[in-house]
């Protein structure tokens, strides 16, 4: 719970994750991909603030004393939602896994979400593996990187005909919450490939399901909302939009924040860290801090209320994910009225 000028805001970072991309869990002869990734994702940290730059041996595996730390520790966080990245082209035992995400939510009860993945091209014997580990971690959500390499395949779409039997399978299993990375590239993989377009035709076709495009499309911000003020049921995931853009691209992150409140509105924007490429800590107190710039370019915006803010940093996916809110931290927690001068009986 992080607390400002009196007023408590309850903290759901719904984009975190717990990697290994060491050069011990390379795959041999991938060697190149694994390094060019990781590298890349260290890169993006640099657009925070220079006090929270890391060095490239920490960044690539880190511990989980360090990651307790910065999310609840220091980090404001009050539930983390764990968004898995396979990546066993280049990995051998994957980037970060449902499995691993797992291991480390058991270790400490109540503090993480585990989501996990699908991907169509793995076949029925994907759907029964995809089946037994939303049972096992009891997932409510997945993560999808339509971008992601199999073999010769460089990518895959939300519209393929193989994609929406696991869709199916999502709204049977109660797995309700679709995360989708739609937004900046990581080399090698392909640009095109996180191109927002495949989004609307499902959100359509599954309204029993909520579609987080992760990273609002970046740099297809228009055709992310103008797309999502269409369809009920698709959400902005703002990791990278804060932790990309609030530090090192004020302007811009005013801007990108003014469309997605003009289009979507505070109810459909969900807070994401994107740990470990970026803190929450720096994250939860600038966006608190944060508001519209007075500037004639930005002019159609209006500022950001506290409880706007609110739901934004957590209650929005506190709803989706059906995490219980602590009374005092909800928008219509009862006003504790001191009584004034009542005689004792």
């Amino acid at each position: 719970m992080y607390e400002k000028d009196g007023e408590k805001y309850f903290v759901v970072d719904a984009h975190t994750h717990f990697w290994d991309a060491s050069p011990g869990n390379w795959v041999a002869g991938q060697e190149e991909y694994a390094k060019g990734w990781i590298e890349c994702f260290h890169a993006y940290q640099g657009l925070g603030p220079k006090e929270t730059h890391w060095p490239i041996d920490r960044f690539q595996k880190y511990s989980e004393e360090l990651m307790m730390h910065d999310l609840f520790e220091a980090g404001h966080v009050d539930k983390a939602i764990f968004q898995p990245t396979n990546l066993r082209q280049w990995y051998r035992e994957g980037f970060n896994t449902t499995e691993t995400d797992g291991a480390l939510a058991e270790k400490h009860p109540g503090k993480f979400l585990v989501n996990t993945y699908f991907d169509p091209r793995e076949g029925d014997a994907g759907m029964k593996a995809f089946t037994e580990r939303v049972k096992r971690y009891d997932c409510k959500g997945v993560k999808l990187y339509t971008a992601e390499w199999r073999g010769d395949s460089r990518g895959w779409s939300l519209t393929d005909p193989e994609a929406a039997k696991y869709l199916a399978k999502c709204e049977e299993l109660g797995v309700r919450n679709i995360h989708i990375h739609k937004g900046p590239t990581i080399w090698p993989l392909d640009k095109d490939a996180f191109d927002v377009s495949d989004v609307d035709h499902v959100a359509t076709d599954f309204q029993g399901l909520n579609f987080i495009v992760e990273h609002v499309g970046l740099p297809r911000i228009e055709d992310f909302c103008f797309m999502a003020t269409q369809e009920r049921n698709v959400y902005a995931g703002l990791a990278v939009v804060l932790g990309g853009l609030m530090h090192a691209r004020p302007k811009f992150f005013a801007k990108v924040m003014g469309e997605l409140m003009f289009w979507l509105g505070e109810d459909k924007l969900i807070f994401g860290a994107d740990y470990a490429i970026w803190e929450p800590k720096w994250q939860v107190e600038g966006f608190v801090d944060w508001n519209m710039p007075p500037d004639d370019e930005l002019s159609d915006f209006p500022p950001l209320t506290v409880a706007q803010k609110k739901k934004i940093l957590g209650l929005n996916a506190a709803r989706l994910y059906d995490i219980e809110v602590p009374a005092e931290l909800r928008l219509d927690a009862p006003e504790v009225v001191e009584p004034v001068g009542v005689p004792n009986p």
